[in-house]
């Protein structure tokens, strides 16, 4: 019986793990919002780049404030890493 429930467990995990990598969301928090800074700093440096424009506590080059927000925000961290690349698709310059 005991074979039986690691078997499942096993199984359970996997299927699991395969969710979360198909939908592209990584497994801790820790991993969210190392994502989401970087991210953030990239879509920045490409603001200055462009000379786009774009200011406010959300394009700062701050990588530390970027991971702040993220703890503080950790369902909003890919709506907003969205919102930038939208922005940035306006940005012709």
């Amino acid at each position: 019986m005991i074979a039986v429930r690691s078997v499942r467990g096993v199984a359970l995990a996997a299927a699991a793990l395969v969710s979360l990598s198909a939908s592209g969301i990584a497994a801790t928090p820790a991993a969210n919002c190392d994502w989401y800074a970087k991210t953030a700093l990239k879509q920045q440096q490409e603001n200055e780049q462009k000379k786009c424009g774009f200011t406010g506590p959300n394009w700062t080059s701050d990588l530390k404030a970027h991971l702040a927000w993220c703890i503080a925000h950790p369902d909003q961290f890919r709506p907003e890493a969205q919102r930038r690349d939208q922005q940035l698709a306006t940005c012709k310059r």
